[in-house]
């Protein structure tokens, strides 16, 4: 038998938060944003569960390939673009959609042979300083890419740094009314954070978007914790990550627990070994007051440092519940336990001094998924 841990992917909890996000933005495609390997879910799950999306947006041209050998006939966009010239013959062939950010994609494309015009997604920089063209070249760009018989289509886009407050999506949409006023062509702006909070804003600057571009939301986690939790916007977790105990200790008052000999236990303690360390994914600087969920619903704190296969708990509010522990013994990392219980993925990050994201990008490849078709 395989090692206990494994990702387990809610196929359900996924459509849910696709269709949360459909009708925060009614009037807008979705492109499903499926870079990191679908954020750590895998793929073909993503495919699986987003075909409703108008669209799938991600990085590398090999992901877009599997997606069309998977049956994908609708658009894709590499949200970074190409990398070098030979890529655009993979995107005439695939029908691949790309960002273009910078002076070398534009002399790339003018270079480029083709008879079959390619759709654009022009990038302005709003304020963010990644990727994008400066608002005072915009335009010049935009007139460049237009004249190019190699162009079909330009679409419009930039992104948020900050979705925090209203008044930072506001800075940001007056530098791409400024950059953007009265040129043609479809827009997308919104990520998660301003499809979940400020469309009203959007409105009311007089933009609205023709495609919006969640990522972190599909997947179960908040764009924002600290401004509003997951389960706050109504998001449901899209991955759990479970394991089992493998080992317990009794120790006493002052005994010590893992490397380093760091954690005195204050009392009489039932240790508990779980099958899951940082190579696993799991964050070792995760401090703690992190914690798991025992055999449903009971929290239990980690107590000794986190090892390269192995994590220990505190087991005593297990006991107190008038459980018993023993090996075989359920443990969720985060995520839904198998009876219903809840340890929101970023709560867990937070302990680490990270996001969600972070850890569910972090998964490992040695770890096992599986499918939860339960409710699909």
């Amino acid at each position: 038998m395989s090692r206990p841990i494994r990702s387990i992917i809610h196929y359900a909890a996924l459509q849910h938060n696709l269709r949360l996000i459909q009708s925060k933005a009614a009037n807008a495609k979705v492109w499903a944003v499926v870079k990191a390997n679908a954020y750590g879910h895998g793929l073909k799950h993503a495919f699986e569960v987003f075909r409703a999306a108008d669209g799938f947006a991600l990085l590398d041209l090999q992901e877009a390939q599997q997606l069309r050998e998977m049956g994908w006939r609708g658009p894709i966009l590499l949200l970074e673009g190409i990398f070098e010239a030979r890529d655009l013959e993979i995107c005439s062939r695939l029908g691949i959609w790309h960002t273009v950010h910078n002076e070398a994609q534009v002399e790339m494309l003018s270079a480029h042979k083709t008879q079959q015009g390619h759709r654009i997604f022009l990038k302005l920089n709003a304020g963010m300083n990644r990727l994008g063209f400066e608002p005072r070249r915009f335009r010049s760009v935009w007139s460049r890419l237009n004249a190019m018989h190699q162009v079909e289509e330009i679409t419009l886009m930039s992104h948020f740094a900050r979705t925090e407050l209203a008044q930072d999506v506001r800075e940001s949409l007056q530098i791409f009314n400024d950059a953007c006023r009265d040129l043609p062509g479809e827009r997308t702006l919104s990520n998660s954070g301003a499809i979940l909070a400020h469309q009203s804003t959007i409105a009311e600057e007089g933009l609205s978007d023709d495609w919006v571009r969640p990522g972190i939301s599909l997947y179960g986690a908040s764009p924002d914790a600290q401004l509003q939790t997951a389960q706050g916007w109504g998001l449901m977790p899209g991955q759990s990550l479970r394991s089992q105990i493998i080992g317990l200790q009794q120790v006493s008052i002052g005994d010590r627990v893992g490397y380093g000999s760091d954690h005195v236990a204050p009392e009489n303690m039932l240790i508990g070994v779980v099958a899951c360390g940082y190579a696993d994914g799991y964050p070792r600087a995760i401090s703690s007051n992190a914690q798991v969920l025992f055999e449903g619903d009971v929290r239990c704190n980690l107590f000794g440092r986190v090892s390269m296969d192995m994590l220990t708990i505190n087991l005593n509010p297990a006991l107190r519940e008038g459980l018993q522990p023993s090996i075989g013994s359920q443990v969720t990392l985060w995520g839904q336990s198998v009876d219903g219980g809840l340890l929101p993925i970023d709560e867990v990050a937070a302990h680490a001094g990270t996001i969600g994201y972070e850890l569910m990008c972090a998964v490992a490849p040695r770890v096992l998924v599986e499918q939860d078709l339960e409710g699909v």
